[in-house]
């Protein structure tokens, strides 16, 4: 009776502990530990994809905290450059980093208060998989585009090419079997390239086309690789918050024994990100 009793205990705080887990996506400097150092160095390699010329006039979809945008002017020679993004805190730290470079707005993907036509590359990082309803985004984001405009964006390949991620929550399904209800692996197993290639075709969207990026994630040592899972933004740092003490040393435990460790203690991981692009049909 008393092993069935702490089942049915453990049970209902697992619920409990998912029940309170959320995409948390509010707070810019914990994301930029988390994965922000990573975004900002896929930016470059993925407008380099695009290889667009000069004179653009671009908007980010979802900018966060300003990763993407920067590159842009960094690297793009860009008309103008506008960001749009529905969380305060990450708005409010691009507007510190970019200042008056990029025109910021409050809003979000299937709401760009943007006019018809008025930009003529629209491009979104890591946000698609997100979106409640990718469709309605990207008929919005045709909606703002010119005509022989481009769209493209980019987001994390979680059921495979996102290591530090996939370890995470390898570790955590393997000390919590109910952790994988909320593994991006799982909930976005399907944002692959031919799943992108649709979505974008299905859009009306013309040549399109999708690629692998990959950079190496390289962490120092372990705490390096720890400590930003216990800033709560995002599914997995969020996961690992709503824990109990004793389950988040559980979890801990185990990375450090699965995490490929160098004998100076760093751990040598690479990030994979799946961009797609496509083209505005000309106007008749």
């Amino acid at each position: 009776m008393l092993a069935g009793s702490r089942a049915r205990v453990a049970a209902s705080e697992a619920v409990m502990v998912h029940a309170a887990v959320a995409d948390s996506w509010e707070r810019g400097s914990p994301y930029e530990r988390y994965v922000g150092r990573w975004s900002r160095r896929v930016a470059p390699r993925f407008l380099s994809w695009l290889a667009l010329p000069a004179g653009r006039r671009w908007l980010d979809v979802g900018c966060g905290t300003g990763a993407l945008c920067a590159a842009i002017v960094e690297h793009c020679a860009p008309a103008s450059v506008a960001g749009v993004e529905p969380s305060a805190g990450f708005l409010q730290l691009a507007k510190t980093a970019l200042g008056a470079r990029v025109a910021l707005y409050p809003g979000d993907a299937a709401h760009i208060p943007l006019a018809d036509g008025s930009v003529d590359a629209v491009v979104s990082g890591l946000v698609l998989n997100f979106v409640p309803d990718p469709q309605a985004a990207l008929t919005e984001m045709r909606r703002v585009s010119a005509a022989d405009g481009v769209i493209a964006a980019y987001v994390w390949d979680y059921a495979g090419g996102m290591a530090p991620i996939r370890h995470f929550w390898d570790a955590a399904v393997a000390v919590d079997a109910a952790a994988a209800a909320l593994d991006e692996g799982v909930r976005f197993a399907q944002y692959q390239p031919a799943h992108l290639e649709a979505l974008f075709a299905a859009a009306g969207l013309q040549a399109v086309r999708s690629t692998a990026i990959e950079i190496p994630a390289v962490f120092s040592d372990f705490d390096d690789y720890w400590q930003p899972f216990l800033g709560g933004q995002g599914p997995a740092p969020a996961y690992a918050m709503a824990l109990d003490p004793d389950a988040r040393a559980r979890l801990q435990a185990r990375l450090q024994q699965c995490l490929p460790t160098a004998a100076d203690g760093s751990i040598r991981l690479t990030a994979r990100a799946w961009a797609v692009c496509a083209t505005i049909p000309r106007a008749a």
